[in-house]
């Protein structure tokens, strides 16, 4: 059996501008909310990546029609919900598809959702999306790894919401049901990511009442009806926060296009202890002033936004590995998200991880070796740590990497990695 694999020869002259893309977790959720309003929509600055390419075909079963208009343009058509299942084969490919439960109670009255089932970096259970939809006024089931729910009054209420945990899905969830809710809805302790903001945009644009955007605390007035609009995704924050550490590992030699500093704080504020100095040029390109060999070690702990963001935690160990010092990384998020660190061990790191406590210490170069991505981010920081090895790294598992870079290899190539998609045989 074969699979994808990149091959990457490290230590080669790396030069040039890396254009961040568009948002992964901001496309998902809006793409999704599309099925809460029947008419034509237009989504710009749409990722070209295999998580959106899954999600169209889910979007696709319940009944909407998708045309592309461009690489990153799409053209959505809501004509009426003709489905109201959501299957465990598209669901369990991506477990932000649990999402489309929101809309489809919202708009129809009733969904039937398959539970996503597990996750390679933890649990992540649906429970807080189920709470919230039932303070909404929804009944809801679960039988034979289904989730069912009905609006039984025929419409969702109004109704104040405290989450648990400021679940990004739960919150967006909840979002989207109660845009058309009667009345009221306060939601407490809600996820407070960029990406929301960016869903929040997405629906008041259509003409949604939401207040308190990028504070703990959302106000909803719900509104009978919305009007189909055209938008244009947020850059992605994660992708950008990744080329930044390319960049600081080539010494600066790499402009990142595309940064939205006020999404990356917590991430450059830790940069900036370990001794990064930037600056953004007259065309708005990001760049790197200071020297790898110049930073030290610090100490980071992941956090819900705007703390620490733990998608960043994976590519940022890779960085540590080759600063001075040692560095130490907190995991408080997903409990199994210290997997790439046995093969950065392999390509020659000082790695220890003590529970959820990853403890780096400084090495001069990374050794190439065969190593497998276990997830998305852990992906990418093998790529990092490919680029700045002595030889020829293979990287497995890459459909990992392919759910959020767009086109990674052919974008590092540009700037002169030596870097292939391969076939390898396990």
């Amino acid at each position: 059996m074969s699979v994808e694999a990149f091959r990457i020869v490290g230590g080669k002259k790396i030069e040039g501008t890396l254009k961040v893309e568009g948002s992964k977790n901001a496309s998902l959720p809006i793409f999704i909310a599309t099925l809460i309003e029947k008419g034509v929509y237009v989504l710009k600055n749409v990722p070209s990546l295999m998580d959106i390419r899954t999600l169209i075909k889910l979007l696709e079963s319940l009944g909407l029609t998708i045309e592309k208009l461009d690489e990153n343009s799409y053209k959505i058509i809501n004509d009426g919900i003709k489905n109201i299942e959501a299957s465990y084969e598209l669901v369990k490919k991506m477990r932000a598809s649990f999402l489309v439960m929101g809309p489809m109670l919202a708009n129809g009255g009733k969904a039937k959702v398959s539970l996503p089932g597990g996750c390679a970096i933890g649990a992540r259970p649906v429970d807080l999306h189920l709470k919230g939809f039932e303070a909404l006024g929804a009944k809801i089931s679960i039988d034979h790894g289904y989730v069912q729910g009905e609006v039984e009054k025929g419409y969702l209420q109004g109704s104040k919401i405290i989450l648990d945990f400021p679940s990004v899905g739960a919150s967006e969830n909840i979002i989207i049901a109660a845009v058309k809710a009667k009345g009221k809805t306060v939601i407490e302790n809600i996820a407070r990511e960029p990406e929301i903001t960016d869903l929040c945009n997405f629906l008041n644009k259509m003409g949604a009442k939401i207040s308190g955007m990028g504070t703990g605390r959302l106000e909803i007035e719900g509104v009978e009806k919305l009007i189909p609009c055209e938008y244009s995704i947020m850059p992605d924050r994660i992708v950008a926060g990744t080329f930044i550490i390319a960049s600081i590992m080539f010494n600066g030699t790499i402009k990142i296009d595309g940064v939205e500093p006020e999404c990356l704080e917590s991430f450059l504020v830790k940069l900036s202890e370990m001794g990064l100095q930037y600056e953004f040029d007259s065309n708005g390109l990001f760049i790197v002033k200071s020297k790898i060999e110049d930073m030290t070690g610090t100490k980071v702990t992941t956090m819900p936004y705007p703390g620490f963001p733990t998608d960043l935690q994976s590519p940022l160990m890779t960085l540590m590995c080759l600063v001075n010092g040692t560095s130490e990384i907190k995991e408080t998020i997903f409990e199994n998200r210290f997997m790439h660190v046995p093969e950065l061990n392999r390509m020659g790191a000082n790695i220890i991880v003590e529970k959820n406590i990853a403890i780096i210490k400084g090495i001069k170069e990374f050794s190439a070796a065969k190593v497998m991505a276990s997830d998305l981010r852990a992906g990418a920081a093998l790529v990092l740590a490919a680029l700045k090895s002595d030889g020829e790294t293979i990287v497995n598992r890459i459909y990992h990497i392919d759910r959020g870079y767009e086109s990674l290899e052919v974008r590092l190539r540009a700037v002169g990695g030596n870097i292939s998609r391969i076939k390898e045989e396990i």
